[in-house]
């Protein structure tokens, strides 16, 4: 099935979904409502032949589409520090420098990636929990029971609850971890640090003591990658 023939389908099938197809690549996104979100990944299992789920993930996209770094050229040259506290880059109890400016009007999303061995397909399911403060959407193990541990790991970093999960636990950090460590607004120092502490003889939960530093900018940069081997192609094709 080619990606024209797979949107033409996913239009017919989902007419108040949203479909967005990124070329050169044929990626295939289909954006439904919250409340379609179940429906649709049962559809697209039964109806349409995606007969396994590959992954779900989380997205957040406090500060999406916002960099740090301006990477046109002057007679001054390129930035090399980063000014203020953007996403991330603050301690422990301050918040984001704009973050009410910079919060979009859906923040968080919910993303699967299903798989159709008969039809040699992809398509990618996504859909935004209505509630930002706390992120809710349907759990997909009633139709892939092997999303147990995806939903999970999700769950853990972004805090995005899946309502119908048989075990929402979180999976990578800790038992006692602050946050979910994906999120923007999540200081890229954490929250508290781990020590163990003689007179008390156990361990202890502290705030963090690292000052924040900038790393590597965040720099939005267009990809030029898939035109330049088409371009390479049709030269080595002329010649």
């Amino acid at each position: 099935m080619s990606p024209a023939d797979l949107a033409q389908r996913l239009d017919a099938r989902f007419p108040q979904a949203t479909i967005v197809v990124a070329q050169p690549r044929g990626e295939i996104t289909l954006e439904v409502a919250h409340g379609q979100w179940l429906d649709a990944a049962r559809a697209l299992r039964d109806e349409l032949g995606f007969e396994q789920c590959v992954d779900v993930s989380g997205v957040d996209y406090l500060t999406y589409g916002s960099d740090e770094w301006d990477t046109d050229v002057s007679s001054e040259g390129f930035s090399r520090g980063v000014e203020g506290k953007s996403a991330g880059r603050f301690r422990w109890g301050e918040e984001p420098n704009g973050a009410e400016d910079a919060k979009p009007a859906r923040r968080f999303a919910a993303v699967a990636h299903l798989l159709s061995y008969q039809h040699n397909a992809r398509v990618r399911l996504k859909t935004f929990a209505p509630n930002d403060d706390l992120p809710v959407v349907p759990s997909l193990t009633s139709v892939h029971p092997g999303v147990n541990w995806f939903e999970r790991e999700a769950f853990d970093l972004y805090g995005i609850v899946f309502e119908g999960h048989p075990d929402l636990r979180r999976i990578l950090t800790d038992y006692g971890f602050v946050g979910h460590p994906f999120r923007k607004d999540f200081p890229l120092i954490g929250n508290v640090e781990v020590r163990y502490d003689a007179d008390k003889r156990r361990v202890v939960y502290e705030p963090v003591s690292i000052e924040p530093r900038v790393g590597v900018p965040r720099v939005i940069r267009e990809d030029a990658r898939y035109q330049t081997a088409q371009g390479e192609q049709s030269q080595r094709e002329v010649k």
